[in-house]
């Protein structure tokens, strides 16, 4: 098994594909998957410091599209959930989403609750281009804020 792995690790830490694979962590971060992309974020910056709005803007892309990817896994489970899910908390909170509308994905940045969030919002058929819209603003926000205090933190 190492043996095939450890070439695969040696081609993604190239700087050439720095961004590749930034763009895969951050997809695959937005999904429910429990992985964070913002230490591969920080790593390619601080071994290529000139790459920073590029690395941003990739990484907010890759972000914003697991979160899409998060819309249509709710959109489609949106039948399945509806027969198992009728307690009092669960649609105070979806009452609650629904009156927010698309905005609620601005808060798709949030830890723990961002991606779930994004879901939900498929889930309840919320508008697909203006959640994907609110998304897209909130990680970038997100990134560009992370990442300027790290670097800020730990300049060398």
């Amino acid at each position: 098994m190492q043996a095939w792995m450890e070439p695969l690790l040696a081609l993604l830490a190239l700087p050439r594909f720095g961004l590749s694979t930034l763009f895969v962590a951050a997809f695959i971060s937005a999904t429910l998957l429990p992985i964070g992309s913002e230490p591969a974020l920080f790593g390619l910056l601080k071994l290529n410091p000139e790459l920073f709005w590029p690395a941003i803007a990739v990484a907010t892309l890759g972000n914003t599209l697991g979160g899409m990817v998060d819309w249509w896994m709710g959109y489609g489970a949106h039948q399945v959930a509806d027969k198992y899910h009728r307690s009092r908390m669960h649609l105070k909170a979806l009452d609650y989403l629904q009156r927010l509308g698309p905005k609620a994905c601005l808060l798709s940045w949030l830890p723990i609750v961002g991606d779930p969030l994004c879901a939900v919002a498929g889930w309840l058929r919320l508008p697909f281009w203006p959640c994907a819209g609110y998304m897209l603003v909130g990680k970038f926000l997100r990134y560009l804020c992370m990442t300027t205090v790290l670097l800020w933190m730990f300049p060398r």
